[in-house]
């Protein structure tokens, strides 16, 4: 089974997304983390993306996506994506190459949150600048607020993670975004969720919702 889990900035789809490929045994591809660490040396992609709250261009995404799975998942099957797909094009994009090995994305489970609970859930993330870990101070404090449970490092907030750039990330998300997700409605893989409820809850409505399709 392949699966993608999409939705707003803060909608919860990376802890959902983790606990999905360990109950389900998938390969978890989070889009974003490839995308962050490409950043540190690749000047331009970090003007883009940390600097101005931009997305990249279908192609860059797809082309560093496309690179990862061909290394670790080269089959093509039992994978979820993380925020990726993200636009239609993407969409495309990626449907093309899982139909090249015989495979296709099954479901599409869409995390749907207001853009004011986005704003406060992110506005409240921190990131251990040492080992990377990720806490917030509404759904998982740290037990001090500026040094890491973990390791010890210190605790900063991402740039992309102040309000106005929220704002931005939210307004290209909804942009590029709804279009794909009334296409995967259209087609038949898409399954809402409301992503403002409590985590077990939602994993146990997706979990669901899979089983009786």
């Amino acid at each position: 089974m392949n699966l993608m889990i999409l939705g707003p900035q803060g909608s919860g789809k990376g802890t959902q997304a983790r606990l999905l490929s360990e109950k389900l045994g998938l390969a978890y591809v989070e889009s974003g983390s490839l995308l962050r660490e490409i950043a540190k040396t690749d000047p331009k992609i970090d003007e883009v993306m940390n600097k101005k709250g931009q997305l990249l261009p279908d192609e860059v995404t797809f082309s560093i996506v496309k690179n990862y799975l061909e290394k670790r998942v080269p089959q093509g099957a039992n994978i979820l994506l993380d925020g990726y797909p993200r636009s239609v094009r993407q969409y495309e994009f990626i449907k093309d190459y899982l139909s090249s090995k015989g495979a296709k994305l099954d479901k599409a489970i869409f995390l749907d949150i207001t853009d004011a609970e986005a704003v406060k859930r992110l506005s409240a993330r921190r990131i251990c600048s040492a080992c990377g870990e990720v806490f917030n101070f509404i759904t998982n404090p740290p037990a001090n607020p500026e040094v890491c449970d973990k390791c010890g490092g210190k605790l900063i907030q991402r740039e992309d993670d102040k309000p106005d750039l929220i704002q931005e990330r939210l307004r290209l998300f909804r942009t590029s975004t709804e279009p794909l997700i009334r296409k995967l409605e259209d087609e038949g893989v898409l399954i809402n969720v409301n992503g403002e409820q409590p985590i077990v809850t939602i994993l146990e409505e997706i979990l669901e919702k899979i089983n009786n399709v």
